[in-house]
């Protein structure tokens, strides 16, 4: 795989866990793999970054208010064809259940451990890699 560069929108209604999910993630969560980040503070501006610019993973935090990760997670996959993959960061481990009725690609718990954060990262952009909609 090359060194390419990817684009992370991180969602959240707060910036601290947006600086959170940026620092644990990383400008390279995996040797091979480089990443940028765009936000978004509220619903309608990540669904406008999502209409707008490639984004090769959605970082979403589900206890973000009014509109939840899991809530736009659900939209975005439900609205578009070609949605990117998406990881939820929730609060509650027993709250797995509702992302995956979501459809979401991964879940991460708070606190968000940067190993985990990164190694699900790359695993998610590799296989979106993979299904061919990265070049």
């Amino acid at each position: 795989m090359s060194d390419r560069l990817y684009t992370v929108l991180l969602y959240s209604d707060d910036p601290q866990v947006r600086d959170r999910m940026r620092l644990a993630v990383g400008t390279r969560p995996a040797a091979d793999l480089r990443v940028e980040f765009t936000e978004a503070a509220s619903y309608a501006e990540c669904i406008r970054l999502v209409d707008d610019y490639e984004i090769d993973l959605m970082m979403l935090d589900g206890e973000a208010t009014p509109a939840g990760g899991i809530g736009i997670a659900r939209q975005v996959k439900d609205d578009r064809a070609d949605a990117p993959p998406t990881c939820v960061v929730i609060a509650r481990a027993a709250d797995r259940w509702l992302a995956a009725y979501a459809e979401v690609d991964a879940t991460l718990v708070h606190p968000l451990d940067p190993v985990t954060t990164g190694a699900t990262v790359a695993e998610l952009l590799r296989r979106h890699a993979g299904a061919g909609r990265a070049a």
